[in-house]
């Protein structure tokens, strides 16, 4: 299959390393192949990819750029710093159990059960944890797509809904991948969504079951206000979604490694976690210094782009931006920096963690101690800022295209991100003498911040709709991985996690501004 055929699901990492695409293990040496293959159930030595996962063509460790070549990063598949996990070496790991663990494991709580914890076991034994933690918080699940490849998970969580299993505390979920009220309501696109989403509404009622809040509560920024998912900070999770975990690990202080879907699931209806990588001490080391030296506030997303490439999934230490959160707090009406720069660093590389001096949790409270023995650094100036932007590039099939839409939010906005933006475009507009956008803008934001901004901007939002703009809670990567879709959207978006995954070009707000108005992408 060609990289764009079908949907592109970029944002699914599955539970182990030996499932993700043959493209992504043949970048691996051969010693390290040979070894997965022999630990893989799935591949069984012969690197055939299972089944189920055929369809998968990408995920966001796989070190592949958007245009679907090697970036040359390499990774461990765990997240965490100084991981180099080796499946030869995992195999004679054991991890200690508590009686009550073993006794789940010997069937005293039901077979279902059992299963899901010799998998636990396994997992963790794969990446040498030492115990399995209680969790606390509440989880956060990327299990968001009903794609045919998902069959097999999604009939093992329907045995354990069947069996009267549930989250150990109501859990919050990645957006759905379509929305054909504000955007998909198209023939076109709706003939490929039920042609690629056939399982979705099944999905949606196994979550409803395992204790999923009602569809409005679904969000890849699962910690803001609207949606209530923000754990206190040394609280263990076990979260999926790179962006989402980058965020809670970092700004919230919790807890958790860089888990694929279904070992979140797993997790969740266990109450326990391995505890290795992001989960230790020692895990949360930095081995980078960051020092950005910009003479302005920074391009968040291009600073996360050259911090996720140059660290790739080590722990880096931020130095230099505190000056642009008063007192040195994250609010909601700031917080949106480093939820572009933390994603972008996920998304470029796969960073899990990233300290910010003087801002985040950690390094308030250990400061530059957090820096391992031996770090490097990389200083991040205007000239390496407009070097990185500089190799954004332009993977429109027609190079001297107009665009046709603009994608704002990925991850989905704040309230304050909305109200921003679209203060912004209708500001543009005034000036312009326009009334309306040259091209339809799509702010990707849960239902609640939409429902905020209806009763708070009353006034604002009606003149946004007016002018073209539009809310939608769906998720931005996956819809703009949909079969044919850079042959007929030329999409546009402030999110260098968006451009890591997709066709979309990413520009600097005011130039991204300039083009919403005009419809033309003037540097």
């Amino acid at each position: 299959m060609k990289r764009r055929d079908l949907i592109k699901v970029v944002t699914l990492a599955p539970t182990t390393a030996a499932v993700l695409s043959t493209r992504g293990l043949a970048a691996e040496p051969a010693s390290a192949r040979e070894a997965a293959g022999k630990a893989s159930t799935g591949a069984s030595g012969t690197r055939k990819v299972p089944d189920f996962a055929e369809d998968m063509l990408d995920s966001d460790m796989s070190g592949l750029g958007p245009d679907g070549k090697p970036t040359g990063q390499k990774m461990t598949f765990t997240g965490a710093s100084k991981a180099n996990t080796r499946a030869e070496k995992a195999a004679r790991h054991k991890m200690k159990l508590t009686r009550d663990e073993l006794a789940i494991l010997d069937g005293k709580e039901g077979e279902e059960k059992a299963k899901l914890m010799k998998i636990l076991v396994d997992f963790g034994n794969a990446f040498g944890a030492d115990r399995l933690v209680d969790l606390g918080g509440a989880p956060h699940s990327n299990m968001f797509l009903g794609a045919p490849y998902m069959k097999s998970m999604i009939d093992m969580l329907e045995e354990c809904v069947d069996a009267g299993l549930k989250s150990y505390a109501t859990y919050t979920v990645n957006p759905r991948p379509y929305d054909v009220y504000n955007v998909q309501n198209n023939p076109q696109d709706m003939k490929m969504i039920y042609q690629g989403y056939p399982l979705q509404a099944r999905l949606d009622y196994i979550h409803s079951q395992l204790g999923a809040p009602d569809l409005n509560f679904r969000s890849c920024a699962c910690y803001l206000k609207e949606i209530g998912n923000a754990p206190e900070p040394g609280t263990y999770v076990a979260w999926a979604e790179s962006s989402a975990v980058n965020y809670g690990n970092s700004v919230l202080g919790v807890r958790t490694n860089r888990n694929g879907a279904g070992i979140d699931l797993i997790c969740a209806m266990l109450g326990k976690a391995p505890r290795f990588g992001l989960m230790t001490d020692e895990g949360r080391q930095a081995m980078w210094l960051i020092e950005v030296k910009t003479s302005k506030e920074p391009d968040w997303g291009a600073l996360g782009t050259a911090i996720g490439r140059k660290v790739v999934e080590d722990v880096p230490y931020v130095a230099g931006i505190d000056k642009y959160f008063e007192g040195g707090q994250v609010t909601p009406d700031n917080l949106h920096k480093l939820k572009a720069m933390g994603s972008a660093t996920a998304s470029s590389g796969a960073v899990g963690l990233y300290h910010v001096e003087g801002v985040t949790p950690e390094p308030k409270q250990k400061g530059r101690d957090l820096l391992n023995k031996g770090y490097q650094t990389y200083v991040y100036d205007d000239k390496e800022e407009q070097a990185i932007i500089a190799t954004f590039e332009n993977l429109w099939p027609d190079k001297n295209a107009d665009p046709t839409a603009a994608f704002i939010g990925c991850p989905h906005n704040t309230f304050f991100e909305v109200k921003h933006w679209g203060q912004m475009i209708l500001a543009a507009l005034d000036e312009a003498g326009q009334e309306k956008t040259a091209i339809p803008v799509y702010f990707h934001c849960p239902n609640p911040v939409r429902e905020r901004m209806l009763s708070e901007e009353t006034e604002l939002t009606g003149r946004m709709f007016r002018a073209g703009m539009h809310a939608t809670n769906m998720c931005a990567v996956v819809y703009s991985g949909m079969k044919n879709f850079s042959e007929r959207v030329q999409g546009i978006t402030n999110s260098a996690k968006m451009r890591s995954y997709s066709s979309i070009r990413y520009f600097p707000d005011q130039i991204l501004v300039n083009a919403i108005v005009t419809g033309k992408i003037k540097a």
